[in-house]
This record gives C-alpha cells, structure tokens and sequence, in this order.
C-alpha cells in the first residue's frame, strides 16, 4: 500500500489544520538544527542516526537528503548509522541496509 500523501504534502497539510502544533514544532526545528557549538552538518547526522533507532523511513530520508546538502559525505552518513545500529542492533542494520543506503543514492551521495 503506497502512502496517500509525501512527508512534504503531509507536513504541509498539518500546517494548515494544525498550526497550533506545527508552528511550535517547525519554530523548534528552526533553533535545533542551527550551528550552536555543534554544526548543523554534525546536528543533521545525529539525526539521520536517531530517525535510524526509531525506524522511521520518513525521517531516515529527510535527514540523509539535509546532511547531504550540509555537506557531509557518503561515509560520514554510514559512520554515524554505525552508531545507531550498535545502540539498536538488527532492526536499525536493517534500515541502514535498505532505507538509508537508497536515501544515499538518491541524495548522489
């Protein structure tokens, strides 16, 4: 069953019937995702390795496609799922293995 609506799409319809929820939350967004003492790159890929934990293919491509554009590398992106798959063990191999290694592809990472 393929899914009614993208991420964006999805997003963007909350926005409008929720923004009660969704401003706060993209306000967060904004303020978490900026260089502070970490970089928004480092940011990125801590978020690719937590969305891998999670198990949440949405955010596994969302994340690798942003950490790509901070410019982090192909083997950056794996190295920090590393740490994910040894915090989550053969589920998050799993995603590695198929979500983010496609996400990686289709980044041209």
């Amino acid at each position: 069953m393929s899914a009614k609506y993208s991420l964006e799409e999805g997003k963007t319809a909350l926005i409008e019937e929720m923004p009660y929820i969704m401003d706060p939350f993209g306000a967060l967004m904004e303020q978490a995702t900026q260089d502070r003492l970490l970089s928004a790159k480092t940011k990125r890929l801590m978020m690719v390795a937590v969305s891998v934990t999670q198990r949440c293919e949405q955010c596994i491509r969302a994340h690798v496609k942003a950490a790509v554009e901070l410019g982090a590398s192909r083997a950056e992106i794996l190295e920090a799922t590393g740490v994910a798959i040894l915090m989550a063990g053969g589920p998050a191999m799993a995603h590695v293995s198929t979500v983010v290694l496609e996400a990686l592809d289709q980044a041209g990472a």
